[in-house]
């Protein structure tokens, strides 16, 4: 058992940082104070001795791992850590004959930690589902995505979801000081000369991510050797390129998409350009930023601008013919006009108000007068008659219904009183006004 122990010690020592310094109780967790708060429903169960299946959901690095971990000791429970990659339906039936054994033999718990549970797919889901709900093993599963996008509704309504939140420049600090002082699992022992200002630069640029700070940490300090001087300078050498939060298929995609389309609504050109180049820069595909700005060109500006729709559409075209890097500068250059133009919903309204009488109404019959006749029985039944022709009148307009009869009257069009709507809104308010 020595030359076990002697052997899981000397592993411990070679693994990364951020494995070496995971927090061992909940007291060691730091910055999810409002999950583990005394009053916090999840501390109440913990004080209790109960511990209920729950999504951890939060940004990578926020300690989801560690935390139930945590948790499962709290209550002398067994934890079993497994990802979504390697664990199939073989596995899960694995899995419980070990929880029903442990749970009969020595009346111990069984937490399943599920990483990246996000990425199960229906069967396993369906799989796991009834050893959930029997109590066999209590499910810990993590996700950096919106669990309700993902999990379905079954296996979400047998879990509480638990929102954790990225850590803040002062708790990454906290971490970082930690690791620095500790001497068996951290740094100590190279007793290092710490600028506060370079804990502070690292933590503002690891973005709530405690594993990328231990893990930029440990780079640095392995750069100026022991009792050496870690600055500013060895940070940022240690940091390289900053890597951008941003997973196309994720919930932070949506965020700054919707920041993006908000942005350019509410006339800011400087915070649309932002989320333009934060888009671009996380990966983003350039031709679906530039099918937004095609919707957004009809969809917020429409006749206010009628050009937005011919720029948004020429920065499509020149995108194609050019590609990246100097894709950029149409995108910007559409961008900016769209965010600076005066804006109209009139067409979305128009539309959305012209779908509910369809829908709710039907197909109510076509006025004769407006029918097309190319036949002579046609004609005979009344098709078109009646009917008059624009042209043939003084300044090509003469008052007439074009509605069924049962939708007379009816406004859909209201254009707004921007840009050039401004001038239709007159035009088409003085034609109504004939008609009456």
């Amino acid at each position: 058992m020595d030359l076990f122990r002697a052997a899981a010690q000397a592993e411990q020592r070679f693994a990364p940082l951020a494995e070496r310094m995971r927090p061992r109780t909940l007291d060691e967790v730091v910055g999810q104070e409002r999950v583990l708060d005394a009053s916090s429903v999840l501390r109440r169960a913990l004080n209790s001795g109960h511990i209920f299946s729950m999504i951890l959901w939060g940004p990578p690095g926020v300690g989801k791992t560690s935390l139930a971990r945590c948790l499962a000791g709290a209550v002398n429970a067994e934890v079993e850590l497994w990802s979504t990659v390697s664990m199939g339906v073989k596995e899960i039936r694995e899995v419980v004959a070990r929880a029903e054994e442990r749970g009969a033999l020595h009346r111990q718990r069984t937490v399943l930690f599920l990483d990246e549970i996000h990425r199960f797919n229906k069967a396993q889901q369906d799989a796991l589902l009834p050893h959930v709900e029997k109590g066999t093993v209590t499910l810990v599963g993590a996700t950096t995505e919106n669990p309700s996008f993902e999990v379905n509704a079954a296996l979400l309504s047998r879990c509480r979801v638990i929102v954790l939140k990225p850590l803040e420049v002062e708790d990454l600090v906290r971490v970082c000081r930690r690791a620095l002082e500790d001497r068996d699992r951290g740094l100590g022992l190279l007793a290092l000369d710490v600028d506060p200002t370079a804990l502070e630069t690292l933590a503002e640029a690891s973005m709530g991510d405690a594993r990328r700070a231990l893990t930029v940490l440990e780079v640095a300090a392995e750069t100026v050797g022991q009792g050496g001087r870690l600055d500013v300078e060895t940070v940022e050498k240690a940091l390289g390129h900053r890597v951008l939060l941003y997973d196309k298929a994720g919930e932070e995609h949506f965020n700054v998409v919707s920041a993006f389309i908000k942005s350019m609504r509410g006339t800011d050109p400087d915070a649309a350009v932002y989320y333009l180049v934060r888009m671009l820069e996380g990966g983003e595909d350039p031709r679906f930023i530039l099918r937004r700005m095609v919707i957004f060109a009809s969809e917020d500006v429409g006749n206010a601008d009628p050009q937005a729709l011919q720029v948004a559409i020429a920065a499509l075209n020149a995108f194609e013919l050019v590609g990246m890097p100097e894709g950029v500068l149409p995108l910007t250059q559409a961008v900016t006009y769209l965010a600076s133009a005066p804006k109209s919903n009139a067409a979305l309204t128009a539309y959305t108000r012209a779908r509910k009488d369809v829908v709710d109404l039907g197909a109510l019959p076509v006025p004769l007068k407006l029918r097309n006749a190319p036949t002579s029985m046609m004609k005979g039944l009344g098709y078109g008659a009646g009917y008059r022709y624009p042209h043939n009148f003084e300044g090509n307009y003469t008052p007439e219904e074009y509605l069924p009869d049962a939708l007379r009257g009816r406004r859909y069009v209201t254009p707004s009183e921007n840009g050039f709507e401004a001038t239709l809104s007159k035009a088409l308010e003085s034609a109504r006004a004939r008609r009456k």
